[in-house]
């Protein structure tokens, strides 16, 4: 596996390659203004030398004239011939310079243009006119060239300066952007370092947020909100551990001794079969507690109730008192039904939660008493509520009454009864249906419910073919 660049050096690689981009859009438009300014002062050469030899021409009155023109223009070519000019016609005694062929070729009217003449390495900027013949003198065309060599080679020197020039301020940009970027991320390391310090034996510790860089600060921020999250989970996590192993002791404890006891000495058959029979008891209890654990299980996994079907749910609430019919005689109280809605429900998980729902409540609450089942829909939600009268719990016990294994009697006196998970499946069934659960205890009265998403937003939150038709 190839090592991971640097964030510094990313960020100058970043800078060095905007610095290029810069600094070569600006060489071009230096080197576009170089150009035409050599371009300008090229013409205006060719204009001057152009413009003297043509103001005698056009007033040239004797032939005898001619020969002190040649002499002129022998004085104004340079040595090395970087100016050169050409008089063509067929009068000899007019005549003067050896054209080339491009120059003969390079024929009309007065017009300026780029001529490749011979071997030379760059053009030559060439002005021509055409005399026509009067009484002095026969047709003749006037040219002028001035050869670009010069203002190529200080075009082509300008371009090595200029690249000399971006290619160093490339580096320069680049070293700078790594120097900036190594001191800026020194707030980045400490913050790895203290990271690195964390350990399973130190939760409790968090991030330096102090003269922290906003940018850091809210990441700062952020880690320390989840770090306060893991230590809480750490810490239900260990004691949701020792819950467990506290709800499987008892079970088998009691197997053990009843086991050991009944091996103690000869049993008769029916004493043996009083044993087996306690200890299928606790092994329903253990099997009880698995079967409850597998399934919160795929819940926490993110698994969707998927038989959803259009159901009453106060239809649903009777079915369920129905099946507790023994247990609300036995305590001798009545359970009531107020309000109804219909929503997509899976009816056995439904069920189960309302199940769990009443057995807490039948447990909490007095002879002749009244359990109410309240149903109410709001809000895109199908709110069961399961009211009963009894001792007012503890707000501080009442935001955990959903935690698994939790309970409000630490002292677990009705561990035999219950093993503490009915309302963590209620809080599972009702994430499974996109809802949520609520307590609260007050003036005497205990609410504990969930609520299950109805209507498009069971489309929204679990999907368009989630539903199915009865």
């Amino acid at each position: 596996m190839t090592a991971a660049r640097s964030i510094a050096a990313r960020l100058a690689a970043m800078f060095a390659v905007a610095a290029l981009l810069v600094l070569s859009l600006l060489g071009y438009a230096l080197d576009r203004q170089l150009a035409a300014v050599l371009r300008r002062q090229q013409l205006e050469q060719l204009d001057t030398r152009f413009q003297d030899i043509d103001y005698v021409l056009n007033r040239l009155r004797t032939p005898e004239q001619w020969q002190r023109i040649h002499a002129k223009l022998d004085a104004l070519t340079p040595p090395d011939r970087s100016t050169q000019y050409w008089i063509l016609s067929e009068d000899p005694q007019i005549r003067y310079g050896n054209a080339p062929p491009e120059v003969v070729a390079f024929s009309g009217p007065a017009r300026v243009g780029e001529l490749a003449i011979g071997d030379r390495p760059e053009p030559t900027l060439v002005r021509t006119a055409y005399f026509p013949a009067d009484a002095l003198h026969a047709a003749l065309r006037f040219s002028v060239g001035v050869d670009s060599a010069s203002y190529a080679r200080t075009r082509r020197a300008f371009r090595s300066a200029l690249v000399a020039s971006v290619s160093g301020g490339v580096l320069l940009v680049a070293a700078i952007g790594y120097l900036v970027t190594h001191l800026g991320l020194v707030p980045v390391r400490r913050l790895s370092r203290e990271a690195r310090a964390l350990s399973p034996s130190t939760l409790s510790q968090r991030l330096v947020v102090a003269r922290l860089p906003a940018e850091l600060s809210d990441l700062a921020h952020s880690f320390n909100g989840a770090l306060d999250r893991l230590e809480a989970a750490y810490q239900q996590l260990e004691g949701f551990n020792a819950d467990v192993a506290h709800e499987l002791r008892t079970p088998l404890t009691n197997l053990m001794g009843q086991t050991q006891v009944a091996l103690s000495r000869e049993r008769s058959a029916p004493q043996l079969v009083d044993v087996l029979q306690s200890n299928l008891e606790e092994l329903e209890r253990l099997r009880g507690i698995v079967n409850d654990m597998l399934f919160l299980a795929r819940a926490n996994l993110g698994e969707r109730a998927q038989q959803l079907q259009w159901t009453s749910l106060a239809a649903e609430v009777e079915r369920t008192i129905e099946f507790l019919d023994f247990l609300i005689e036995e305590a001798n109280i009545t359970v009531r039904v107020q309000g109804n809605a219909q929503a997509p429900i899976d009816s056995s998980l439904f069920r189960r939660a309302v199940t769990n729902l009443l057995d807490n409540a039948i447990h909490h609450c007095q002879a002749r008493s009244q359990v109410v089942v309240e149903i109410s829909a709001s809000g895109g939600q199908v709110r069961v509520a399961v009211c009963n009268p009894g001792p007012e719990i503890p707000a501080e016990h009442v935001g955990r009454l959903f935690d698994r294994f939790y309970r409000v009697d630490t002292a677990r006196s009705n561990s035999g009864g219950s093993h503490g998970l009915g309302l963590a499946i209620v809080k599972a069934v009702a994430a499974m249906h996109a809802g949520t659960v609520f307590a609260a205890s007050r003036d005497g009265v205990t609410t504990v419910g969930f609520s299950v998403a109805s209507g498009a937003y069971v489309d929204q939150v679990l999907g368009p073919h989630s539903i199915m038709n009865e």
